[in-house]
């Protein structure tokens, strides 16, 4: 169906004669005023009240005919309907989050904890990886794939949502995490495979040594980019746990084995960044989106759908029509 969305004209220089319309009515109406003879009358009574429906309506008939130049004049223009396909070719990223499930996650330096803001923070920077697979690991005392790496970022979203410490047994087992992220992305075909591991702590736990993961890493070409996430001095940090699986929390000195991250960084041509504040994290996720960004090639192709026809049949209609009532119904003798 027709529409006057996305219209365009091909000869727009013709729609200028839509300026003679009103000249040509003009011409005809002083015309016509000088075509009249004057009668002197003694008295009008006679003519008076004569006005009928057929009179009154013969002098729309111009009109018409107006109409009808006008359509006739609008599709010389060639009006045209513009539709554009664009096709979007994108060389995705493969990424991997992995996220630290230890006990120290809940410290409260960060509001409501650093658990909570990594899991919003981690979740925006999903949203903004439009071509990208992600998948997700995690890891406290030992590791495993949350979710696998997958294009529905909705799914990778709600499997963040839904973390929480104690799902593992605990402990910080940053090699182990590292490495199931790395088993993830090892067999992918994608030119650019990242890892971006976040944690609050120091490698206590596992049996794959982190220089060992980052070795692994390095050997699949895989990039880790290491986030180390807590406040400077003490935090209120869970310190024990009841029988009843609930948290004692107290003040304990925050420890990040930087030089560890730093290291498996440089290993696999990545970059380690301290996050102090949510604040900081959100800026260093910005900084890795803007230094893995995606290649997109996009293609736009231009579709037309040629609309004069329309106008075109509608001035011939009005054209017809204006004639057949001219010089039938409302034919005059001269």
């Amino acid at each position: 169906m027709f529409g006057i969305q996305n219209i365009e004209f091909v000869n727009p220089e013709l729609l200028l004669l839509l300026l003679l319309i009103p000249a040509i009515a003009a011409w005809f109406f002083i015309k016509k005023k000088d075509q009249h003879v004057s009668i002197k009358m003694s008295n009008l009574e006679s003519i008076a009240n004569t006005s009928t429906i057929r009179s009154t309506l013969r002098r729309y008939l111009p009109l018409l005919r107006a109409l009808a130049l006008a359509a006739l004049v609008i599709a010389l223009a060639r009006p045209r309907q513009t539709l554009k396909e664009e096709d979007i070719k994108a060389e995705g990223i493969d990424i991997c989050l992995v996220m630290d499930l230890s006990s120290s996650m809940l410290a409260q330096d960060f509001k409501p904890d650093r658990l909570e803001v990594s899991k919003r923070v981690a979740s925006d920077f999903v949203s903004k990886r439009e071509h990208d697979r992600i998948g997700l690991s995690v890891f406290s005392g030992e590791a495993f794939t949350q979710c696998p790496l997958t294009t529905d970022h909705r799914v990778v979203k709600e499997f963040l949502a839904g973390l929480r410490c104690g799902l593992l047994e605990d402990g910080t087992a940053i090699g182990m995490g590292l490495a199931t992220a790395v088993n993830r992305l090892k067999e992918s075909e994608s030119k650019s495979k990242v890892v971006i591991l976040l944690t609050d702590g120091v490698n206590n736990a596992g049996y794959i040594k982190p220089l060992t993961a980052s070795e692994i890493a390095r050997e699949f070409a895989v990039k880790v980019y290491t986030i180390g996430v807590g406040s400077t001095g003490d935090a209120l940090t869970p310190v024990s746990r009841r029988s009843d699986g609930k948290y004692i929390f107290g003040l304990a000195r925050v420890e990040i084995d930087e030089e560890l991250l730093a290291e498996i960084a440089t290993m696999t041509g990545g970059k380690y960044f301290r996050a102090t504040s949510a604040e900081s994290l959100e800026r260093i996720y910005a900084e890795i989106d803007q230094l893995e960004k995606t290649e997109i090639e996009v293609t736009t192709l231009k579709r037309y759908s040629e609309e004069f026809h329309h106008f075109a049949l509608w001035g011939l209609i009005l054209l017809v029509i204006e004639l057949f009532l001219r010089y039938t119904v409302f034919k005059t003798i001269p």
